[in-house]
């Protein structure tokens, strides 16, 4: 069943690592309720399939790619949205990833600040990129994607964990910042969602043994995250800014 917010028809967003799983499906359900979307990344046809399959289903989008820790390149990308597709409503910036588990003592320091430059680094010069413009239009909705272990320790390395982390507290303070000019800022935080590289290393089984530790008896997919980003962005969402959304499948952060 298709998530629906019809306020969201005609607007445009842009999704950074909108190329593969849980940005893919995010674009995908956005272009379902009818905005147009810019899909972003660094694999151009990763992203020109996506946008195929976007145009394909009827949709409008754009594929651009963009290295979201180069303020340079991120100026050029609010630029060639606008010209493309019109002026950005919303903004997933979904950029990051590298969270494979490392012992801390084995990580170098260029370990830590390529990951900490990719996840949280990558995320704050892509808001201070696309909110200006939020900020003359007095409007704007912009979810971040943070993780569950950046909630609660977790197998996954340091850096990404620190970073995630940060993502939640940027989230926060910008909300509060920006609240005045009419933009919202949420965070979501999933747990573990199927992907590639999870099918890639693990089979079945192992899938279902992992899925079978969460209270709902499943792991996540990314029509879950897509769904909680689509109304995070929507006017449904109109009176929630600064909070970030667990999406764990019942194992809930206290």
């Amino acid at each position: 069943m298709i998530a629906r917010f019809p306020d969201l028809a005609g607007r445009v967003a842009v999704v950074t690592g909108g190329s593969r799983a849980l940005g893919a499906a995010t674009a995908q359900l956005l272009a379902c309720n009818g905005m147009l979307v810019a899909v972003v990344g660094r694999d151009i046809e990763a992203l020109e399939t996506v946008r195929e399959t976007l145009w394909n289903a009827g949709g409008r989008a754009a594929a651009i790619v963009c290295d979201c820790t180069d303020p340079d390149a991120l100026a050029n990308l609010v630029e060639e949205v606008e010209k493309e597709l019109g002026p950005p409503a919303v903004l997933a910036a979904f950029a990051g990833g590298a969270g494979a588990p490392k012992p801390t003592l084995e990580m170098s320091l260029d370990d830590w600040n390529q990951t900490v430059a990719g996840n949280l680094t990558s995320t704050f010069a892509t808001i201070q990129a696309f909110a200006p413009g939020m900020v003359d239009r007095g409007r704007g909705s912009i979810v971040t994607m943070s993780s569950a272990a950046g909630r609660q320790p977790s197998q996954a390395n340091v850096a990404y964990a620190v970073a995630k982390a940060g993502v939640g507290m940027l989230t926060k303070h910008l909300a509060a910042e920006l609240a005045p000019h009419g933009i919202r800022l949420n965070c979501i935080a999933p747990s573990a969602v199927r992907n590639e590289r999870m099918d890639r290393h693990m089979t079945e089984e192992q899938l279902q043994r992992l899925g079978a530790t969460f209270p709902l008896g499943r792991i996540g997919a990314p029509d879950d995250v897509a769904a909680a980003t689509a109304f995070l962005a929507s006017d449904a969402s109109g009176w929630i800014t600064g909070t970030t959304l667990d999406i764990s499948g019942g194992k809930i952060v206290l």
